[in-house]
């Protein structure tokens, strides 16, 4: 038998557990993904307005579900998988005890609640903060951190906490009985050190801002590095076999990235999720900007500089519940992807859609402005739906490529190539103008689920299936459709951009705030 015929018989267990759904796939060293189950999942409940919580345990219940699926479907498979991986959305909070029962709802990263930083940061201080341009950035570091809410808010909780965990971390002790995360997961407002990859040290500032004892969190290894094992009880919940080892991989954004073949900082690797970001890959530490470092990557020693736009592809999903019934209706029919019908609605609009622009700040917060909200600007009679979906489409783009320009000037490396991944990465139409925008070639990966096979490309490494991660993305990663940019729309969008888009939020940011102050919304934090 061939050394090709052997790997092909090795399998990889991967659950991607996203905002939207969990998947567990089987994938083998070529990069092909056997099989697939989705499980659609509710996003998060909400007591109060702007809270976002989910109970951990469903998070659990579907995980089950899912694998258990999964391996009944493909019995025959099970005794070829070599091991397990993992990856979760990002910066979602769980309190557990020393058991790992949750003490609470976990808090998503969709949760707009604040502590009150004036508990934290001393008035001493924040003259000397305001004048070195960093007030707004320690802030709102204090304010959007959970684990401050908690301890100003509900102390009984965080004194009864054993562990404070990623849901990635939540699974892991879940599967493999251990208190245990890979430091490509520690996405969020925690003391972690992002130089080094590790907690951070004792004298740190982080301890002083983010009220998490290091007691309460875990332990942490390197992407590819063994967690544990599954235990018999997990054996038993989720159908996985008893025993085998289970990999560190990333955050699910990191997967994408990694997944995508995204190795070194020329290539923009996009995202088309809820959250819609531009991100490089860099051995370098490069902070985008004051403060703000860069993301731990899903391969050890290695970082993702990050922009994002916090509800991306999101709007694409409040178009279709608002103004897409009758495409929903034709896709689950006719049991197609929506998005096919979303690029019949659009495809008879002109690049530019008649002058419509939308700027994509769906969601309050940008750049820490606490009033700022999104704008479409240049309504007529000619417009319609069509118009205002392929603006909306445009305007993310837009955003985009401004996040890919702030990354280049600072990288000081050119981007030369696009990979574009994510649910809406599906559409046709978003992938044209994609690259419309950019005025250069937008790649597609030959598979839309990029975050489980990233997390399947750190198993292989960890199980020396594969010598290291560039042998590992070479043989199970490649392009699939490329679009090329079309150069009369390029010239169309090159001149929106820098007359219109890049100067619209500055333009209307004091309506922004007036706004607040009239209605109340966005609340003050």
């Amino acid at each position: 038998m061939s050394q090709g015929n052997q790997k092909s018989k090795e399998l990889i267990l991967s659950v991607d557990a996203g905002t939207q759904s969990i998947r567990a796939a089987l994938i083998d060293t070529g990069g092909n993904i056997l099989h697939i189950v989705k499980t659609p999942i509710q996003p998060y409940f909400s007591d109060n307005p702007g809270w976002a919580e989910q109970h951990p345990d469903y998070y659990w219940e579907v995980f089950c579900k899912t694998t258990c699926q999964l391996l009944q479907q493909q019995e025959n498979l099970k005794k070829d998988i070599k091991g397990v991986t993992l990856t979760t959305q990002r910066a979602t909070m769980i309190n557990v005890d020393k058991d790992g029962r949750p003490l609470r709802p976990a808090i998503t990263w969709l949760d707009q609640r604040k502590a009150d930083s004036r508990k934290i940061l001393p008035g001493s201080l924040r003259p000397v903060l305001k004048t070195i341009g960093l007030l707004k950035t320690v802030e709102g570091a204090i304010q959007e951190c959970e684990a401050n809410w908690i301890y100003q808010q509900q102390p009984e909780i965080w004194e009864k906490t054993y562990k404070y965990l990623v849901l990635s971390g939540f699974f892991t002790h879940r599967l493999t009985g251990e208190f245990v995360d890979s430091t490509g997961n520690n996405i969020g407002y925690l003391p972690f050190n992002n130089k080094t990859y590790q907690w951070a040290g004792k004298y740190d500032f982080k301890w002083w801002i983010f009220k998490v004892e290091k007691e309460k969190l875990p332990v942490l290894v390197n992407p590819s590095e063994i967690l544990g094992r599954i235990t018999k009880k997990a054996s038993a919940e989720t159908g996985i076999p008893e025993s085998l080892p289970v990999f560190a991989a990333g955050s699910d954004k990191g997967c994408e990235i990694l997944g995508s073949g995204c190795l070194t900082p020329e290539i923009g690797c996009l995202s088309f999720g809820t959250i819609a970001t531009f991100d490089v890959a860099t051995p370098k530490y490069v902070e985008l900007q004051p403060m703000i470092p860069p993301y731990p990557a899903s391969v050890p020693n290695a970082y993702y500089t990050e922009v994002s736009i916090f509800r991306g592809f999101w709007m694409v999903r409040w178009f279709k519940e608002e103004f897409g019934l009758q495409e929903c209706m034709l896709a689950e029919k006719s049991n197609e992807a929506p998005e096919k019908f979303f690029d019949s609605l659009i495809r008879d609009v002109p690049a530019g859609s008649m002058g419509l622009m939308l700027q994509p700040y769906w969601m309050p917060g940008r750049d820490l402005d606490p009033y700022a909200k999104g704008s479409v600007i240049g309504f007529g009679d000619v417009h319609s739906r069509a118009h205002l979906y392929r603006a909306l489409l445009e305007g993310l783009v837009y955003g985009l490529r401004e996040g890919g320009e702030l990354t280049q000037r600072k990288m000081k490396i050119p981007i030369t190539k696009l990979k574009v991944s994510g649910g809406g990465s599906q559409s046709d139409v978003a992938m044209q103008i994609t690259a419309d925008v950019f005025g250069m070639a937008a790649e597609r990966p030959h598979t839309f689920e990029t975050s489980a096979l990233g997390a399947a490309i750190d198993a292989a490494v960890g199980l020396k299936l594969y010598p290291d991660f560039p042998s590992a993305v070479k043989a199970m990663t490649r392009t699939g459709r490329v679009f090329e940019p079309i150069k009369e729309n390029h010239r169309s969008y090159d001149n929106l951009y820098r007359r219109v888009y890049l100067k619209m939020y500055d333009r209307l940011k004091p309506l922004f705030k007036d706004i607040r102050d009239i209605t109340g919304y966005p609340p003050k934090g």
